[in-house]
């Protein structure tokens, strides 16, 4: 591949990702607990209509949560029974943002009396970040990411 000239623009920041699903209903009720928000576009209760699943004007059936200034979506088009595998080509992970190192403890105790297993609350002091890993219904690895505060921040 030819090396690819300057452009004059760039992107700067991620707008939206969307994750194939094979049960909308139950990733959606996943997603807005782990979220802790509904969604913000739905056409979920579509997911059915053959019609619906190839619109991009009704989302494919699918729906979309608000974070930030980003979107998450949904799109019910996986087979049943398909899984979710990191180590092909596509996506490994996606990665959340949440406000500090005490959310991620809180979201691991909010899964936990859920019943949704996740790993534990880990600190990457050398990247300056803490994360907490949940798998979705599919098996999507996602994980929730803290800023750590800086070294005698507060002191």
């Amino acid at each position: 591949m030819a090396d690819l000239p300057a452009a004059p623009w760039h992107p700067t920041a991620l707008h939206h990702v969307r994750l194939t699903v094979t049960d909308i209903a139950r990733s959606k009720a996943f997603y807005t607990h782990l979220l802790g928000v509904g969604p913000a576009i739905d056409f979920s209760d579509l997911a059915h209509d053959p019609a619906a699943r190839q619109d991009p004007h009704r989302f494919f059936g699918g729906c979309t949560y608000a974070l930030g200034s980003q979107l998450l979506g949904l799109r019910p088009s996986a087979p049943p029974g398909d899984r979710f595998d990191p180590t092909r080509t596509g996506l490994d992970h996606v990665s959340l943002a949440v406000d500090s190192p005490d959310a991620l403890h809180q979201a691991a105790d909010r899964l936990g009396s859920a019943g949704v297993r996740h790993g534990q609350v880990s600190e990457l002091g050398e990247l300056g970040i803490a994360i907490l890993s949940v798998q979705d219904p599919d098996g999507i690895n996602l994980e929730l990411v803290a800023t750590l505060p800086a070294a005698g921040a507060g002191s």
